[in-house]
C-alpha cells in the first residue's frame, strides 16, 4: 500500500475518535476538526509512518492544541489592554434558555479545565477507550505509571466536579 493509501486508511479508521478527543479537550468542534486535519497532513508530509501512528497522531494533535491555546492566551492579554467598549458582543441569552444538558456539559467542562493539562488529556483519551500503552506513548509517560496517573486524575476530577454543585 502506498504512503498516501496508508494515511487515508488511518484517517478512515481513527479521525472520528481523535476528533472527539480534541473536541472534548477544546470544547470547539471546528477547532477539533482543524487540529485533526493538520495532524493527518503532517503525517502525510512526514513521508513514512511512525511505529505507532495513532499515538503519533495524538501527540501531534495535542501539541497543536497546546500551541493554539498558548496563542489564544497571548491574544487575550493583548485584547485586555484595549478598552471593552470598542468591542460589540451579542446580548446574553435569556434566563432559562440553556437546557439542563448544556448546564451539565458546562459543569463537566469547568471541572475538567481546573485540572492540569496532563490529567485532562488522560481522562479524555481514556474515556475514548485508548489503552494504557497508547496513553503512555502519546503523553510520553511510562506505561506502568499510567494507572496511577489516571486514578489521581479521576479523583481530582471528581473533587472538582462535586465542588461545582455548590454554585461555584
Amino acid at each position: 500500500m502506498s504512503h498516501a493509501g496508508a494515511v487515508h486508511a488511518l484517517f478512515e479508521e481513527h479521525a472520528q475518535r481523535l476528533q472527539r478527543v480534541m473536541q472534548r479537550l477544546s470544547g470547539e468542534p471546528e477547532l477539533a476538526r482543524d487540529l485533526i486535519q493538520e495532524a493527518f497532513v503532517r503525517l502525510y508530509r512526514r513521508g513514512s509512518l511512525p511505529d505507532r501512528p495513532e499515538a503519533w497522531l495524538i501527540s501531534v494533535a495535542l501539541n497543536l492544541f497546546r500551541n493554539e491555546r498558548a496563542g489564544r492566551s497571548r491574544r487575550k492579554r493583548i485584547l485586555a489592554a484595549v478598552p471593552e467598549e470598542r468591542f460589540v458582543s451579542a446580548p446574553p441569552p435569556a434566563p432559562g434558555a440553556e437546557g439542563l444538558e448544556h448546564d451539565e456539559r458546562a459543569r463537566v467542562r469547568r471541572a475538567l479545565e481546573q485540572l492540569p493539562e496532563r490529567d485532562q488529556q488522560l481522562l479524555v483519551l481514556s474515556a475514548e477507550g485508548y489503552r494504557y500503552r497508547e496513553l503512555a506513548t502519546a503523553l510520553r509517560l511510562h506505561e506502568a505509571s499510567v494507572g496511577v496517573f489516571l486514578a489521581r486524575a479521576r479523583a481530582s476530577f471528581k473533587a472538582m466536579y462535586e465542588g461545582s454543585t455548590d454554585g461555584s
